[in-house]
């Protein structure tokens, strides 16, 4: 197993699997994700590869395996932590690229390919590629925030992270699991005051992960464009470039 990007996860917009034993794939692959700001791992063995997809998020994964494609695309959409990701099958023949998209491959590339024909699949996918890390980015934070659970008084805290599902809070009294509690918070630079509910899932002293359970489509709207605005955010300069060109994919 190796890297293939020269992007460093926590500098990456996505994170992919590569699974190809090929050289020339994985040279190729390599150079066009770390022209987009993508994360490459590399793998070889198919069951260490599908080990890695059920215990560890990817965005994307590109599937050159030749005749078992199929089967291996067919268990990613299995995979409980990677079933909605964005997945690329390198195909020989028409035949088999039919069958990887039936059982759920998102886009195939032919062979024989060239660093044009990766860079432009991968151009054509990145707005689905930033769509499901956006689904679980989780951006640190340090938002002071009210938290009133039910017939007891406020407390107030601290929202450490937050993301489209939830957020992480440090408050300064116990909570307790399984109750729903309403959160009042306002995001840095963000005009909308957020009211919500949420449900404790866990805690850990006085530090307790909430999962959203009703948000308004507006405040939905503004906190997605929000997380997608901080996601740009850590882009390298020369790719966000790329994508405020006229004509190129928007973020």
């Amino acid at each position: 197993m190796m890297n293939a990007s020269a992007i460093s996860p926590s500098r990456a917009i996505g994170r992919a699997l590569l699974i190809s034993n090929d050289a020339v794939t994985i040279r190729l692959v390599g150079e066009s994700m770390q022209q987009l700001a993508l994360h490459a791992q590399v793998c070889a063995d198919i069951p260490t590869a599908l080990g890695l997809l059920n215990q560890r998020k990817f965005e994307a994964a590109i599937v050159d395996v030749g005749g078992d494609a199929k089967t291996v695309v067919e268990k990613i959409r299995l995979s409980p932590a990677n079933r909605t990701i964005v997945i690329f099958a390198i195909s020989d023949n028409d035949a088999e690229a039919s069958e990887v998209l039936r059982v759920g491959a998102s886009f195939v590339i032919r062979k024989p390919f060239s660093a044009v024909t990766i860079e432009n699949t991968l151009r054509t996918a990145y707005g689905s590629i930033v769509q499901e890390r956006r689904r679980y980015f989780r951006c640190p934070v340090q938002i002071p925030a009210s938290i009133r659970e039910s017939g007891m008084p406020k407390t107030s805290g601290t929202v450490v992270n937050i993301s489209a599902s939830g957020l992480g809070i440090v408050a300064s009294e116990l909570l307790k699991v399984g109750v729903k509690v309403r959160v009042q918070f306002t995001l840095p630079d963000g005009p909308s005051l957020f009211s919500v509910e949420a449900t404790t899932c866990w805690c850990k002293e006085h530090y307790t992960g909430l999962q959203f359970v009703s948000l308004s489509p507006e405040l939905q709207s503004d906190l997605l464009d929000w997380l997608s605005r901080k996601l740009e955010e850590n882009l390298p300069e020369e790719v966000a470039n790329k994508f405020r060109s006229p004509g190129n994919v928007q973020l």
